[in-house]
């Protein structure tokens, strides 16, 4: 599979502090990052190149020459005028293999690509898109799926948006068949945008599939996002989220643990998150660890809430969150309940299941979904049944509340708990 990396980009957030060298040409911790996405694939399998130049481009050339020196075969596609971060793709198709990596030369990364081309190739789609949370979903571009991961909606960060939303955007790593520049209605010579010209149009096709992944992908497109991606390198958090790798996770019970008490919530308006929170998960996710919520919420079982109703609450959870720079891995909830009786139950959820806290049932779907060590993992919450489920599964655990549930730790909020569960990583890990 030949990559194509998008590597002419000025980078007007960045550009101001490093004037002379294109993006790409950046260092993280000594080395540019585009030599760092190089030598990833490379370890991969993945060894033949095209790089879209423009900006300063004899900066990348001269650097990387034929791409001998490091173990690969670059060719490269030189804008004599800027043609957006798509338009060379149209001029260099006759060289692409049918099914093609393309990426964004101004990212740092660390994932398990076969898994992904895999996934691909199951989908037999036109393209594949790697998507995530992010830190900062109001200014990114936001992706809506159906059940089978197709896309069916985009919002691009200029267009308003519904007031709450799932946090999913595009990571910039893509797998396209080039038969889609056939179906495209353009022409050579103009400037184009790979998102909203190209990949956009797409959308409700049936023909473009995301592959959600929690692995690390960050752009270092601002000094800020630099210094944080510089930092994660250093702690090993970049390579240690590649999916071959076993993960660690932090399990969060929701009502109580992370938004206000107030009963059982059918009603999206009394959802409030406690104090602190988003801090606290921002730090679990500058950790490595995951932030995975497991929930039970017997409303649905009641019929006082519906699937869709519940995913508007959990929109607004990861919205509110996503102010706050912090983002979830992923939401599991029970929808079950054991006891008949209530007016307008739902009969078929009336069950005893494995899912439904203290059985551990949804920590062990996240476990396999996520490669989960739960020897390695806690869970936090702020009841028998989250410390029973925790321990049920192997897990480490955090009470919020000061009983003897036989918890491994207590605390009296969230963020107490993280910093207790961090520090002792740390204090391990040393």
């Amino acid at each position: 599979m030949k990559t194509v990396i998008m590597a002419g980009g000025q980078g007007s957030r960045i550009s101001d502090a490093w004037p002379d060298i294109p993006k790409p040409m950046i260092k993280i911790d000594k080395k540019p990052v585009l030599e760092r996405q190089i030598e990833q694939l490379r370890e991969q399998g993945y060894k033949d190149f095209i790089l879209t130049v423009s900006h300063k481009k004899e900066k990348i050339m001269e650097y990387f020459g034929d791409g001998k020196a490091f173990g690969v075969s670059i060719e490269y596609f030189a804008e004599e005028k800027p043609l957006g971060n798509a338009g060379a793709l149209f001029y260099i198709q006759d060289q692409l293999t049918d099914d093609f990596l393309l990426l964004n030369g101004d990212l740092m990364f660390d994932v398990d690509m076969r898994r992904f081309q895999n996934y691909h190739e199951k989908k037999g789609g036109m393209v594949t898109l790697l998507t995530h949370p992010n830190s900062h979903p109001f200014d990114s571009g936001l992706i809506v799926t159906d059940e089978n991961c197709a896309a069916v909606k985009w919002y691009t960060r200029e267009e308003q948006r519904p007031k709450y939303y799932k946090n999913r955007v595009n990571a910039g790593i893509h797998i396209i068949n080039k038969r889609l520049f056939g179906s495209c209605q353009f022409g050579l010579k103009q400037k184009m945008d790979l998102d909203r010209d190209i990949l956009r149009p797409l959308v409700g096709t049936g023909v473009m599939f995301c592959y959600d992944s929690p692995e690390y992908v960050r752009d270092m497109g601002t000094p800020q996002r630099l210094a944080e991606v510089e930092n994660a390198l250093k702690k090993g958090i970049v390579r240690a989220k590649n999916r071959s790798n076993r993960q660690r996770a932090v399990f969060l019970d929701r009502d109580g643990t992370i938004n206000r008490e107030v009963g059982l919530i059918s009603d999206i308006r009394r959802f409030e998150l406690l104090p602190g929170v988003g801090e606290a998960i921002r730090r679990i996710n500058q950790s490595g660890f995951l932030a995975i919520v497991i929930t039970n919420q017997p409303v649905i079982a009641r019929g006082e809430l519906s699937d869709q109703g519940l995913e508007d609450i959990h929109n607004k959870m990861e919205t509110l969150l996503g102010e706050e720079g912090a983002y979830l891995d992923g939401i599991y909830y029970c929808p079950h309940h054991p006891h008949s009786g209530y007016e307008g139950e739902i009969r078929e959820l009336k069950i005893e299941c494995n899912c439904r806290k203290p059985r551990p049932g949804m920590l062990y779907a996240a476990a396999e979904a996520f490669q989960i060590d739960l020897n390695r993992s806690w869970m936090i919450g702020d009841s028998e049944r989250d410390i029973a489920a925790g321990r049920n599964a192997g897990c480490k655990t955090t009470l919020i509340g000061r009983e003897n549930l036989g918890q491994d730790m207590s605390a009296d909020s969230l963020p107490e708990a993280v910093s207790m569960i961090l520090r002792g990583e740390e204090i391990q890990d040393a």
